[in-house]
């Protein structure tokens, strides 16, 4: 974890750099720069966790009728479910992976703001009136503005990857998930909430250019 963490600094570091190159030497700049860009890196996982996940909202009138089908041999039901996403080139754990990449990112990023040694200079570390570094818990103030983003920001973005499931374990995940990444976002420097809303926000974008494009694929091919 220290290798990531010292290579999630230098980054943090580099990219502040090309703000203050820019005209904005500040590090919640640098935190959504260094958002964007392992946003961009790892599209090509979101385009199959996306559309793999797309493609079973699509299908579940069919995957419904499978299991109606073998209602009364749970094993049998499981067993053609399996087969169906085979068929149609589905993998039901796809969306685990770019999450599974993010997770190590986002506790390094925790540790590296813990452990981040700032300039003597309070405004290249305040972001919208935010202390990057600091943790503001639950006080009734403008500061609870960022766990209200973050958790409306998932709450859309899981609305916009599964906009018709039925699964009630799906639609359960759909409330929790938000309250869960408000309370985490409160309990976390404010840089780290920082970069959740900006990925929420970058990853809504491209769920609706992925929706787009899907569509025009399925009306072509129709």
């Amino acid at each position: 974890m220290d290798s990531i963490v010292n290579v999630m600094t230098g980054l943090l570091n580099m990219l502040y750099h090309f703000s203050s190159a820019l005209g904005f030497a500040n590090y919640g700049i640098a935190i959504i720069l260094l958002t964007v860009l392992i946003k961009s890196l790892i599209y090509p996982l979101t385009y199959k966790q996306m559309s793999s996940m797309r493609k079973m909202v699509d299908l579940q009138p069919k995957i419904k009728a499978i299991q109606e089908k073998h209602k009364n041999n749970k094993e049998k039901a499981n067993a053609a479910v399996m087969e169906f996403y085979k068929e149609n080139k589905i993998n039901p754990m796809g969306g685990c992976l770019p999450l599974l990449i993010q997770m190590p990112i986002f506790f390094a990023l925790y540790y590296a703001l813990l452990k981040f040694q700032y300039g003597s200079d309070p405004s290249t570390y305040t972001f919208l009136l935010f202390d990057l570094t600091k943790t503001y818990g639950f006080t009734l103030s403008y500061h609870l503005i960022l766990p209200i983003f973050a958790g409306a920001t998932t709450y859309l973005q899981t609305k916009l990857t599964n906009p018709n499931t039925s699964d009630p374990t799906q639609k359960t995940m759909l409330y929790i998930m938000p309250v869960f990444f408000a309370y985490i976002s409160a309990t976390v420097p404010a840089g780290l909430a920082l970069y959740w809303v900006t990925m929420n926000v970058v990853s809504i974008f491209q769920q609706l250019y992925i929706n787009r494009k899907l569509s025009s694929q399925s009306k072509s091919s129709g």
